[in-house]
């Protein structure tokens, strides 16, 4: 299995499955059984994420180049897909293929989708792609927004890329941030500009030694998962080397903390150019007092 994932609103207790198979599978948590499956794709999924506004609403990733959009209560289950040609939207839909014609051609990148999200009020889809791009949509429409963000990211890992939004509540209107895992690094871009605010650079070597069942071995070390941390307006990460790191905003205090060092070390390197000063001139006067002495010879 790729990924899984879970509605963070429904009712229902069903977990969406992303394997080496074509289709998404859904699995009801109260049984167990697997209660029907959703097909469209033609390879393996490596993204899934449940609208966070409509709990029957799924968007899946392939590794064909697609992103699918799913009702799970329709038979047919498919709502179309995303096409990166599209910057216009289809028009009259709700995002839902409700009054309007389902897209059924087009992809979303040129190559395999493993990183899929939605901002929290469920009006834009974010994903990324094995051709290095990341791309925003407007959930309503479906239609690619254009947002650029660069040659600064990596992504060539054959699993589910964690991707995180900024919640709404916290940043004005448009002003969401996007914290991708890039190679040791996690960045963070404006979401609907794609513009680089800041890299944050991982701890640690290049390489993480992992155990299993089988022995050791060594894996790049690089990040599997990303939160939101609430309140603190902060993110954890997991990664492959063991270890979940916490990146916190500075505050304040933070920043007085640094003046403080920064008084502080400046007030010893004045103290310590005047102690040089003091033995430099120490010595002068005991060169001076020699140079002035007359020497005899007997």
């Amino acid at each position: 299995m790729y990924t899984h994932a879970l509605s963070p609103i429904a009712s229902h207790l069903l977990v969406a499955c992303a394997t080496q198979h074509p289709t998404v599978r859904l699995v009801d948590l109260r049984s167990g059984s697997s209660t029907h499956s959703l097909a469209g794709h033609h390879g393996a999924l490596l993204s899934l994420a449940w609208s966070p506004t409509l709990e029957h609403i799924l968007a899946s990733g392939s590794i064909d180049g697609t992103v699918r959009l799913w009702d799970i209560r329709k038979s047919s289950g498919s709502l179309g897909v995303l096409n990166l040609d599209d910057s216009t939207g289809i028009v009259g839909t709700d995002g839902m293929g409700r009054s309007a014609r389902a897209r059924d051609y087009g992809k979303a990148h040129t190559e395999a989708v493993n990183g899929l999200t939605w901002t929290d009020n469920g009006s834009f889809i974010i994903s990324a792609g094995h051709d290095e791009r990341i791309r925003v949509w407007d959930a309503a429409t479906g239609a690619n927004t254009l947002a650029s963000f660069g040659p600064t990211i990596k992504n060539g890992h054959l699993s589910n890329l964690p991707l995180l939004v900024s919640p709404t509540l916290l940043s004005s209107a448009g002003k969401e941030l996007l914290f991708y895992p890039n190679e040791k690094e996690l960045l963070m871009f404006e979401l609907h500009e794609g513009r680089l605010l800041k890299r944050l650079k991982v701890p640690g070597p290049n390489m993480a030694a992992v155990r299993s069942r089988t022995g050791e071995r060594n894996v790049r070390s690089r990040i599997t998962g990303l939160v939101w941390r609430g309140q603190a307006d902060g993110v954890y990460s997991a990664h492959t080397d063991g270890q979940i790191r916490a990146w916190l905003p500075r505050t304040a205090d933070d920043e007085q903390l640094d003046r403080e060092e920064e008084d502080n070390m400046k007030r010893q390197l004045d103290d310590d150019d005047e102690s040089s000063k003091k033995k430099r001139k120490v010595l002068d006067d005991v060169f001076r007092d020699l140079t002035r002495q007359k020497i005899t010879f007997g």
